[in-house]
């Protein structure tokens, strides 16, 4: 599964822009290093050399995270299954590896993570980096399910961390937004291969949101997606059970995952982009078009789905207690305002977890993420958004975008200034800095 390709460095600046295509950079230099010792080396030279280095995986973040004028590091070389521990219940990765082949790669061993995200297109640095989630009531994060991990330091030395070796690097790091060093390697909690039960169902508005806490507790994994400018949701409810398999006909898979969740989805976008006046009305119609339907299968045929239609992202964590009030605020807004969104909002939860800077640290968490399709004007609906999340206390996604600095996150975070002591000692001229991390945690 791994490459030996050998290490190659780019003198042409080239530039590069992230997979929705709101940011750019054109750094000094680009890298693959095809070992972790060419890696420190790069970091190494750099530092001379007076530039700055940040990795990026497949650019699915929305924000600056990964952009840099210095060294851009490629990590894709660096990928591959280690090694599998079955008896302590661990996998151990290569940064790069990206999380489609480690999900294939786990399920030929007979085995999984235990919760993901809805996409897996990210290398498993990148969407742990930023704090990439699914759903989960008592299952949290992929960076929750991180055991341990191997980071580049500025100085060019890799520092092995768990909760036993380098505890305190090892609380920040495995969602450390690229600050604190570059991620090598990382060992993953997985479990022995499992089905889940899938029950997707439109649902009103009003009934998903006053029943909300009910469904939080009667499911492992629940969600929902709200149209703006309907009172209609869809709803999906994921369980494990005995099985056997029982995935959507391939007619029923290709009508709800191709068809409506991408062709159709397409092409009802770019129309509103051109007619922004159709999109109430698109929005009726499409938020009837998905049927109830339940299938079983195991779980990253479940967790995720393609998503080839491109947009813009922001993601609020807010107490779950306070979600249900949010999303009834946003809906107001929407209503009243001049505002057509076409994409829906979606709806998940997190259990408190103790990563210093998770969006989940030390709280049970519901999200509310907003979307724009590509190319579309945001601004507005983003800002008038993020000043319902802000007033309920909301983190935002380190991956999506949105407007806060670092003195919003020093109240939003109760161990902010610990993150930035470990920074300080880590990292103390900003080898891997860069103009967001400056605004996110300040010099």
């Amino acid at each position: 599964m791994g490459t030996a390709t050998a290490g190659q460095s780019s003198k042409e600046r080239t530039a590069w822009h992230n997979w929705a295509g709101n940011i750019t950079a054109t750094p000094a230099r680009t890298v693959t290093p095809a070992s972790v010792g060419e890696l420190q080396e790069t970091v190494r030279r750099a530092a001379e050399d007076g530039l700055r280095v940040k990795a990026v995986g497949t650019g699915h973040s929305f924000t600056a995270a990964a952009a840099t004028d210095g060294v851009l590091v490629r990590p894709q070389a660096l990928a591959g299954i280690r090694s599998i521990d079955r008896a302590a219940g661990t996998v151990t990765v290569a940064a790069g590896t990206v999380l489609k082949d480690l999900n294939l790669a786990l399920a030929a061993a007979g085995l999984s993570l235990t919760n993901m995200g809805d996409i897996m297109e990210q290398t498993v640095s990148g969407a742990t980096s930023t704090g990439t989630h699914g759903t989960g009531r008592d299952s949290a994060s992929i960076a929750a399910q991180i055991r341990g991990l191997e980071l580049v330091t500025a100085d060019g030395r890799l520092l092995t961390c768990s909760e036993k070796e380098n505890p305190e690097v090892f609380a920040a790091a495995r969602l450390g937004i690229g600050a604190l060093g570059i991620v090598t390697a990382i060992t993953f909690a997985v479990e022995p291969i499992f089905f889940l039960t899938a029950r997707e169902e439109p649902m009103g508005f009003d009934r998903v949101t006053a029943e909300f806490e009910e469904h939080f507790a009667e499911n492992e994994h629940f969600e929902f997606y709200w149209f703006p400018h309907t009172g209609n949701c869809n709803t999906k409810r994921n369980n494990r059970s005995q099985g056997p398999a029982a995935p959507p006909g391939p007619v029923s898979a290709w009508i709800e995952d191709e068809l409506l969740s991408n062709g159709l989805f397409q092409a009802v976008n770019s129309l509103g982009r051109a007619v922004p006046a159709t999109i109430p009305s698109i929005a009726r119609v499409a938020s009837r078009a998905l049927s109830a339907r339940t299938y079983t299968d195991i779980p990253y045929k479940v967790f995720t789905s393609p998503r080839r239609v491109r947009f813009v992202e922001m993601e609020y964590a807010l107490p779950r207690g306070q979600v249900v009030e949010a999303l009834r605020e946003l809906r107001a807004m929407v209503d009243r305002s001049g505002l057509r969104i076409s994409f829906p909002v979606e709806v998940r939860t997190a259990p408190a977890d103790d990563i210093t800077l998770s969006t989940a640290s030390g709280r049970d968490t519901a999200y509310i993420a907003v979307h724009m399709y590509k190319n579309t004007p945001y601004h507005a609906y983003f800002t008038a958004a993020e000043a319902i999340f802000t007033a309920h206390g909301g983190r935002p996604h380190w991956g999506k975008v949105h407007t806060r600095d670092a003195g919003y996150f020093a109240e939003a975070y109760p161990r902010f200034g610990e993150f930035l002591a470990l920074r300080d000692r880590l990292d103390p001229d900003r080898v891997f800095g860069n103009d967001y991390l400056r605004r996110v945690l300040g010099d």
